[in-house]
């Protein structure tokens, strides 16, 4: 069933690139095919997570494949990669179909455009299902070129091309250390599989050393301070699905590396280091909620509150409790929901009909874009941390976890909360109330289909809000055996 989820994407990309894009029927049928081949993708994914099995904590869906000597191609899902490869079968659809009315005006082409993005999700299925330390490098990795030719071919203006360098240089070098890590691994166990990995026993020093390497590749990824400079500047000059890809589920790649690899692999240095990485989380989440409230673009303060909202799960996670590592998980996935519908709507919605991402050009927009307004304040909502979202749950349990360990980094870190709600009404209040720009002329109110896309993202934002249980039934088993499980 895993090779299924990882051949969907390729088979629609290799249907799709026979196909002509001279004429307007033709392009209908490639977006077709494209939105098709993601949501069966979908459905699939729901499938398996039907099928899988809660109670225990091994690996299900088993792929083995070990012809090559290089490399043991071993692939699983357990209870955490599940949801992080639900996020992205089920972002990957909303992506497509948020970019169909404005990929006509690039220059690179339709086809083009949705085979990257097909081709992405597979290689984002792979990272969170590889049972290998050597595939998740490569497909942790493999994301950086078609991403970075999406913001070059496909970028706003002349500065995509400085921010899509900024992007890959940044993020491949702070890879680096990683793979060094990977290499020392292999040469001490002979292989770089998870479970004679976990098998292992690994001295505390040697644990120290790896975990310095292993978490400065991730720490670049999520974005940690000081490491954040890179994603405002990707995101601004990214084409909308570009930005919820990388919003909803590549920043989830550092999360997910967290969990697998530190505190699976490297406990004892998680703990010994675990006061750095608070501390770091607690200056990321201050140091960029400050910046989010000086932003005057509003792609680029939408980054960076997903630098704070990152922070915060970084402080669950090395809470090294249950509690606060489920909170993380659980704020990263509505993090994939909330991100990418603000993402849309100032981005894709109210970029489009104005022509302008900057606030002070904005305002009074609930006089044409009622509806669009009503979902902007629901969404707004739902970044600050409102009870009966997801939002809120993840934050409190993460904040909850974190305190048991130290009061003082839960009070600080709680500052976000109401960091992000500055900047976040700010935001709201400015673009949508007052007396209506004279910059602007009269516009239209959302259509069918990005009302369907907000609807889309809205509905389990609120529903796991309410029934988290859902998702934390299938955590617990996995996440308890992270800190309890003796190997």
């Amino acid at each position: 069933m895993i090779t299924l989820l990882l051949l969907i994407p390729i088979i629609g990309s290799l249907i799709l690139i026979p196909i002509q894009e001279n004429s307007n029927y033709n392009k209908s049928i490639i977006k077709i095919i494209a939105l098709t081949t993601s949501i069966i993708n979908l459905i699939i994914s729901i499938f398996m997570w039907i099928k899988f099995d809660s109670n225990i904590s091994q690996f299900q869906f088993v792929y083995d494949f070990n012809q090559l000597s290089f490399c043991h191609f071993n692939l699983g899902i357990d209870g955490i990669s599940i949801y992080f490869v639900l996020l992205t079968t089920f972002v990957t659809p909303i992506a497509l179909l948020s970019s169909f009315s404005n990929i006509n005006e690039n220059n690179g082409g339709i086809k083009f455009f949705l085979i990257s993005f097909l081709i992405l999700e597979t290689l984002q299925i792979f990272a969170f299902v590889s049972l290998d330390l050597l595939l998740f490098y490569i497909f942790f990795e493999s994301v950086l070129p078609i991403l970075f030719i999406i913001i070059v071919v496909y970028g706003h203006d002349q500065n995509r091309f400085r921010s899509a360098f900024l992007f890959f240089l940044y993020t491949l070098a702070g890879s680096l250390p990683m793979l060094l890590c990977i290499i020392v691994i292999n040469s001490f166990l002979g292989s770089t599989d998870f479970n004679l990995i976990s098998l292992s026993e690994i001295s505390l020093e040697y644990q120290k050393i790896l975990f310095l390497g292993f978490f400065l590749a991730f720490a670049v990824k999520t974005p940690l301070y000081p490491f954040i400079i890179w994603l405002p500047k990707a995101h601004g000059d990214s084409p909308l699905a570009s930005s919820i890809i990388l919003a909803a589920t590549i920043l989830k790649l550092a999360t997910y590396g967290y969990l697998r690899v530190l505190i699976n692999f490297l406990p004892d240095a998680s703990h010994y280091f675990g006061p750095l990485v608070q501390t770091i989380a607690v200056i990321t989440i201050i140091y960029a909620s400050f910046s989010t409230i000086v932003q005057q673009d509003t792609k680029r303060l939408i980054a960076y509150s997903s630098v704070a909202h990152m922070g915060l799960v970084v402080l669950g996670l090395f809470s090294n409790t249950i509690q606060g590592i489920e909170g993380g998980i659980l704020l990263a996935i509505a993090h994939g929901f909330v991100s990418p519908a603000l993402f849309i709507i100032c981005g894709g919605i109210i970029y489009e009909r104005t022509g302008t991402r900057i606030i002070n050009y904005l305002r009074g927009l609930v006089y044409y874009m009622p509806i669009s307004t009503i979902l902007f304040f629901i969404f707004t909502l739902a970044n600050t941390g409102i009870p009966l979202t997801l939002n809120f749950l993840g934050e409190q349990m993460s904040l909850i976890g974190i305190w048991e360990r130290n009061p003082l980094i839960a009070a600080l870190g709680a500052s976000g909360i109401v960091l992000s709600a500055i900047y976040s009404i700010f935001l709201y209040n400015r673009i949508s109330y007052g007396s209506y720009s004279p910059h602007l002329k009269p516009i239209k109110d959302i259509n069918r289909r990005e009302y369907y896309i907000l609807i889309s993202l809205l509905i389990p934002t609120v529903l796991l809000g309410i029934f988290p249980n859902i998702i934390l039934d299938t955590l617990h088993v996995s996440v308890s055996s992270l800190l309890y499980t003796i190997s």
